[in-house]
């Protein structure tokens, strides 16, 4: 088993967050990791993606031409993102930012309202984390368990941020599932 995931977005977003949490669970899961993160000119506004790979056996590179998975916050990445998935691969799309449909009818598509969703759990930069959950929520290729204890270490001096990003994972995660109310 071999899961790639490109994921991106604009500087800012919290890209880089996702990516290397994802990873970090995929090693307390035992599993071989790689992440490959990519950034624009900017560091804020500009774009950034990140490449995470997850497998049972040891991976030959971290480069992917065309990952099983894209996690997209914003049009550009769409844009340039959307055709390299694998066909019956997996497209999030953040429907926040995003207005328009997937260009793909050869995928699996979970338009996921990341921005909407983490205002309403009470601070919009928590998109990433939505996004983050749903595609582990779909996926399956790590648990909410995992991801949840990497938010006590990643935010483990502010309780409030501790509270916000799981609250932000498991609304992504119910989405994710199918379960979202």
């Amino acid at each position: 088993m071999q899961t790639e995931v490109i994921m991106a977005g604009f500087g800012g977003q919290g890209i880089m967050l996702i990516g290397k949490l994802l990873a970090y669970a995929g090693m307390e899961e035992g599993k071989e990791v790689s992440w490959l993160p990519s950034y624009g000119p900017e560091m804020r506004g500009g774009t950034a993606n990140c490449t995470v790979v997850l497998s049972d056996r040891p991976i030959g590179s971290p480069v992917i031409d065309s990952p099983s998975s894209c996690i997209i916050m914003n049009r550009p990445s769409l844009d340039r993102f959307a055709s390299k998935v694998r066909k019956n691969g997996l497209l999030i799309i953040n429907s926040s930012l995003i207005d328009v449909p997937s260009p793909r009818t050869d995928l699996e598509v979970l338009y996921v309202p990341c921005n909407q969703i983490a205002i309403q759990c009470g601070n919009g930069k928590a998109a990433n984390m939505v996004a983050l959950g749903a595609y582990a929520g779909k996926s399956g290729i790590v648990s909410l368990d995992t991801l949840n204890s990497l938010v006590h270490h990643q935010f483990g001096g502010n309780a409030s941020l501790v509270a916000l990003n799981i609250q932000t994972l498991q609304k992504g995660y119910d989405l994710g599932k199918g379960t979202h109310s």
